[in-house]
């Protein structure tokens, strides 16, 4: 993971150097906010990683001189087909339409996002579909 951090944490200083520069050459502020949301897009996910990689160590993927043998064993187990990232996709969408439309979409975009959280953790604690 230390190449994808590495990555992810240059594209977001390279946004924030570029969203200070824009602020003070321009002044405007809807850019300079898509310039920081473009930061962060970069340096959460750059920081989560770093963070894993020095909790975790070196991973076979970071080794150049590492062979094919290195990699080999248990990887984990993948989780099986589930409804609940649908609907809580959903509910994302409609917490969406909640700020376009009107606050009468955020009951309905409540209860989807509850429901799906509930039913992952339910699915997710029970190993099966629910």
């Amino acid at each position: 993971m230390k190449t994808e951090s590495f990555i992810l944490l240059v594209i977001g200083i390279f946004f924030a150097i570029i969203g200070a520069i824009y602020w003070f050459t321009s002044y405007e502020q809807a850019g300079t906010l898509m310039l920081i949301g473009s930061a962060l897009l970069g340096l959460l996910p750059g920081g989560y990683y770093y963070y894993w990689y020095r909790k975790m160590g070196q991973r076979p993927e970071d080794n150049p001189d590492a062979t094919i043998a290195s990699g080999a064993g248990v990887i984990s187990s993948f989780p099986g087909s589930s409804i609940w990232p649908f609907v809580l996709a959903s509910g994302a969408f409609f917490i969406g339409l909640t700020f376009v439309f009107g606050i009468w979409f955020a009951p309905v975009a409540l209860a989807l996002v509850v429901s799906a959280l509930i039913g992952a953790t339910v699915e997710s604690r029970r190993g099966g579909h629910v």
